[in-house]
Parts: C-alpha cells; sequence; structure tokens
C-alpha cells in the first residue's frame, strides 16, 4: 500500500529534483511511445537534438518559439503568484492577435509611419489585458471561478478570429486562403539577423526582468504575494484584494496579448488560419516547470522550445508524428507534479495497521 506522509523538513535540492523528474518522466515516456512505433528511442532523440540545436536555423527556431512561450508563461505564473489560475492565455494570445491586426490593417492610414508600429503593440496588449478582465470582473463581483470562465472563454476567441478571416478581414486577393491582408511594413516587427528571431524576443526578457523586479521589491509585489498566501488575512490588513486581481489578471492578459501580437507582426505578417497553435496552453508548462519564477521562465521556454523544434524533426526524419513532442510536454508536466507532491510529502509503502503501530510507539 502507498501512502503519502506530510513532511516537516522540507526537501534537499527541491528544484534540482523537481527538474529531473520532469526530464526524467519525460525522457521515459517518450522512449515507450517511439518504442512503440518501431523505433530506436536514442536514435529519435538524437534527431531531436540535432534538429533543434544542430545548425543556426534549428536554434533560432527554438528562439522564435521561446518568444511566446515566455511571454504566455509570465502571464499564467504572475496569475498563479496570487493564487488565480489563468488557463485562458491561449484566448489572450488570440485577443491580442486581433487587436494588432485592427491597428495594423484598420488603425495605420491614420497615424504617421512612425507610430503605426507602436499602435500595434500597444493594441494586442489592451486587447489581451480585455480578455483577462472579463473573467477577473466575474471573480471579483461574481466569485466566478476563473478556472471555468477563462477556460471558456479560450473558445470564444477562437471563434472570433475564425470569424474575421474567414469573413469580414479576409483578403480578397487572397485566392480563397482563410487569412487577412499582409501587414504593412511599418506594422511589421523587425526581424534579427536575417532570421525570424525577431524583437519580440528584447519584450519577453525586459518583461522577465521587469516581472522580477516588481514581485520582489515592491509595495504591490509584496500585496500580490501577500493575498495570495491568504486573501482574507491579506483584507483584514487593509489590502484591497479585488482591485489586485483585476490589476494583476490584467497585466497577465496583456503579457498574453503581447505573444499574440508578436506572432502576427513578425512571423505570419497576418491573421490566418492556424494562428491558434496552443501557445497560451503551453505556458502553463513553462510557468509551472519555472516554480511560478519569473527569472526562470525563459529558461523553461527555451527547454519547450527545443522539444517542439525537435519533434518536427521525427516526422521528416524518421517518419514519426510529430504529436511526440505534445506527449513530451505532457509527461514534464507530470514530472513536475511528481517532484511537486515529494517536496510536500514523504512516499511510504506499507500496510496502514503497520504505520498506525509505529505512530503510537514513537508517541509512546
Amino acid at each position: 500500500m502507498i501512502r503519502l506522509e506530510k513532511r516537516h523538513t522540507p526537501l534537499r535540492h527541491a528544484t534540482l529534483v523537481t527538474l529531473g523528474l520532469s526530464l526524467g518522466m519525460a525522457f521515459v515516456v517518450g522512449a515507450l511511445v517511439i518504442g512503440a512505433f518501431g523505433a530506436n528511442p536514442l536514435t529519435a532523440y538524437g534527431v531531436m537534438l540535432q534538429g533543434a540545436l544542430g545548425s543556426g536555423y534549428g536554434l533560432a527556431e527554438v528562439a522564435v518559439k521561446a518568444i511566446p512561450l515566455t511571454l504566455t508563461g509570465l502571464a499564467v505564473a504572475l496569475a498563479a503568484t496570487m493564487q488565480l489560475w489563468n488557463i485562458g492565455c491561449e484566448g489572450q494570445f488570440v485577443m491580442g492577435g486581433i487587436g494588432a491586426t485592427w491597428a495594423a490593417l484598420y488603425l495605420s492610414p491614420f497615424l504617421p509611419p512612425w507610430l503605426v508600429l507602436p499602435a500595434v503593440i500597444l493594441c494586442g496588449a489592451v486587447m489581451g489585458m480585455v480578455w483577462a478582465l472579463i473573467p477577473a470582473a466575474l471573480k471579483v463581483w461574481t466569485n466566478v471561478s476563473e478556472i471555468l470562465s477563462t477556460l471558456l472563454l479560450n473558445y470564444v476567441a477562437i471563434i472570433i478570429v475564425e470569424h474575421l478571416y474567414f469573413g469580414p478581414w479576409r483578403d480578397p486577393e487572397g485566392f480563397g486562403f482563410p487569412g487577412t491582408m499582409t501587414f504593412p511594413d511599418e506594422a511589421m516587427l523587425p526581424r534579427l539577423f536575417d532570421m525570424r528571431i525577431h524583437m519580440g524576443i528584447l519584450l519577453a526578457i525586459a518583461a522577465a526582468l521587469i516581472l522580477a523586479a516588481m514581485l520582489g521589491r515592491s509595495k504591490w509585489g509584496y500585496a500580490t504575494r501577500v493575498i495570495g498566501l491568504g486573501p482574507r488575512a491579506a483584507q483584514y490588513a487593509g489590502m484591497n484584494v479585488g482591485r489586485n486581481i483585476l490589476l494583476v489578471m490584467g497585466i497577465s492578459g496583456a503579457l498574453a496579448g503581447l505573444a499574440g501580437m508578436g506572432e502576427v507582426s513578425a512571423i505570419h505578417y497576418r491573421l490566418q488560419e492556424g494562428f491558434a497553435s496552443g501557445y497560451g496552453f503551453d505556458g502553463i508548462i513553462v510557468a509551472c516547470l519555472a516554480s511560478l519564477r519569473p527569472l526562470r521562465v525563459p529558461a523553461c521556454a527555451v527547454l519547450l522550445g527545443i522539444f517542439l523544434v525537435g519533434g518536427e524533426q521525427l516526422s521528416t526524419a524518421m517518419q514519426l508524428p510529430s504529436s511526440i513532442s505534445r506527449i513530451l510536454e505532457g509527461a514534464l508536466l507530470f514530472g513536475f507534479l511528481l517532484g511537486e507532491t515529494l517536496q510536500r510529502y514523504h512516499i511510504r509503502f506499507g500496510s496502514t495497521a503497520k504505520a498506525r503501530s509505529v505512530k503510537d510507539g514513537a508517541n509512546a
């Protein structure tokens, strides 16, 4: 019989244990799945590493995926610091793309060229923020669970974006392709090093640094952490819990909106089918692996980016499903949850009667 007993002393090297369990479970589960397809797991992992890290192109693609993963990971981590579970980053990501597209196509004709890109960035952030404030308001004034409301709003956002690029925003000269017109040059986020890496990487790094500083050194960050530990105690101490919920969820949504803005203005240069690619959901895994610490989020985003880019190589080099990378992501998360469990509990094997007799003997 397996039992869990509460730990009274912290687990040594808890972070390393959790990371090791996450990676170990991912590799073991991945090996079982790859073996089920009749392939050698070690060969497959070698192909993944070579595809992701063995060339300049692979490294650039890892960075391209790490940019939105960092921003959505920060969005989830910030909300979770206050014990708010923002499962709606995918919808906020999509709404950020919608806001950026509107600014690029329909607002830019009325603006001077130098103001177009700032407007695109601002509109992307604002639309993500607005979408996150809806569940925040429901939480504050009607006590609706943010887990449920943010999750359901993901699907509403996807329906809206599909309506736009299939309907009123569809490019009339796109030969039936479901997507908007191409952005004007002044609305495109600049790329770096003649690769697909774009200026969004600077936004992501700056966001991680600012968020870490604000949470660790500011009065607002202290209030955020206190409310997360005990909202009733924080309210008794005079902290405005409702206002802080709105503020934290708004910033969280803005970060996810910036991720969506970067994808349309630097990668696709339009809003098109396939835009909602799961970066918002992947941000949950990134935030968990980073233990909700902003400075760890970029590194965990790079790790997940390696899994995603490497997984794409499996289909071309070994004729394996690229979705194996998604299985590895899920195994990473389960490994993290196991590590978190070990930080809080001892795992004991044996009968309940034996455990009770040992406990009684210790009390005597």
